[in-house]
């Protein structure tokens, strides 16, 4: 019984991931968010997942694209066919 109480906040990578995952869409508990960060503390590669789902993330929420005008577009489509027929 000891053993189970003492693993009880130790969580698998797998577990740990998809709370990771839960918590970039505000979905954990705070139990889960607990569990994660004591994993966090010990497991290197899920401190790595959670940074690069936390930068995925903010990209998402304030991307920072330039698209091209129409006629740019055309205008490269075109030099683009004069280049392939020489």
């Amino acid at each position: 019984m000891k053993k189970e109480q003492k693993n009880k906040f130790f969580i698998p990578c797998d577990e740990a991931n998809h709370t990771c995952d839960k918590n970039q869409y505000k979905e954990a508990s705070f139990l889960e968010l607990v569990k994660l960060n004591i994993h966090l503390i010990y497991c290197k590669a899920c401190r790595e997942y959670t940074k690069n789902n936390n930068q995925l993330s903010k990209l998402f929420k304030n991307p920072k694209v330039q698209t091209m005008q129409l006629d740019e577009k055309a205008a490269m489509k075109e030099k683009f066919k004069n280049e392939l027929l020489k």
